[in-house]
């Protein structure tokens, strides 16, 4: 399956951040741009934000968009109401078909790994949604190196539909995956839908170092605030100026720099971007005609170098959700 290099996701955004109207706009914004692939998830704002996808993209030629969503955190106050049992994921991809109005999601995507499901369980219950007919692929988001082989191993041995995709962190300042998850994936052929390009926009520059963060954005927003604390930092923020000075210096905004930069990893397929405004969606969709220079890059590289995470020990803990 082919997908957009520049993917719209609606996380904080759809059901929360931002009004339906507005929400739309920037459906509608992405389509003329070009995108053709939406990232969602059952558990945003509780289903409005898939809610809020349905709607933008009814009437849109089905088969001219890939619909992405994903099933693990909690939707309901009962225990059967998360994770990544077959009772869950079957009842989970129901509702969410439902809410999205559409009758077959492109991907379904286990939003973490779960420790106290069996991993074949787990495989038979979306190999079974694929033969029905409700999924066309799987794949994972922020799963280990090693869950990613092993759940690749089972699904081989058990004759099951195999993982074509995960959905890590990653960006200039978050370079997890590169150590292992990438190396893992690239070697069984999966690939990468990365989430947070931008690092919760901080890459656009719109944080300065020692001033209090913009009105109504990530760093105000009580669903997203843990996610960015660590990044809000003067000596995070200090390097980050010098990155977005090169960006212009070379004739483009730091966030088309930022999303073109993580194309440039030959395995990653795309990249999800969030928004508030329909300007955000065309400026993010540039980058995806946007080549670097080497000698920009390294100059990108020596910039940020201070505040680069690379450590695998780093990676998400089971406990925080995109």
């Amino acid at each position: 399956m082919m997908v957009s290099a520049i993917a719209y996701g609606n996380w904080v955004t759809h059901g929360g951040q931002v009004a339906d109207d507005a929400a739309i706009a920037c459906v509608r914004a992405a389509l003329e741009a070009g995108i053709t692939t939406f990232d969602t998830a059952d558990t945003y704002s509780l289903g409005r934000a898939e809610e809020v996808l349905g709607r933008a993209l009814a009437g849109v030629r089905r088969d001219s968009i890939e619909i992405f969503t994903k099933v693990y955190w909690p939707t309901g106050p009962n225990p059967n109401n998360r994770g990544l049992s077959r009772k869950h994921i079957i009842e989970s991809c129901e509702s969410s078909l439902r809410r999205l109005q559409i009758d077959h999601l492109d991907l379904l995507q286990a939003h973490r790994y779960d420790v106290e499901a069996p991993l074949d369980e787990t495989l038979r219950a979306f190999d079974d949604l694929v033969r029905a007919g409700k999924v066309h692929y799987i794949g994972v988001s922020e799963w280990t190196a090693g869950q990613i082989a092993e759940a690749v191993s089972i699904a081989g041995q058990m004759g099951l539909d195999r993982i074509v995709s995960n959905q890590p962190q990653y960006s200039l300042l978050w370079r997890v995956p590169e150590a292992e998850v990438i190396p893992v994936c690239k070697a069984n052929g999966i690939s990468q839908i990365v989430w947070s390009p931008l690092a919760q926009g901080v890459l656009t520059g719109k944080y300065a170092p020692g001033q209090a963060p913009p009105e109504n954005s990530r760093a105000t927003d009580e669903g997203a605030k843990h996610f960015i604390s660590w990044l809000l930092r003067d000596e995070v923020l200090e390097p980050v100026q010098r990155f977005c000075k090169l960006a212009r210096d070379a004739g483009h905004s730091p966030a088309e720099v930022a999303l073109a930069w993580v194309l440039r990893n030959d395995n990653i397929s795309s990249a999800i971007i969030g928004a508030t405004r329909p300007s955000q969606v065309e400026e993010n969709a540039r980058a995806a005609d946007l080549t670097l220079d080497d000698d920009l890059v390294a100059a990108i590289d020596e910039a940020l170098a201070p505040t680069v995470l690379r450590d695998p020990s780093m990676t998400a803990s089971p406990s925080r959700r995109p």
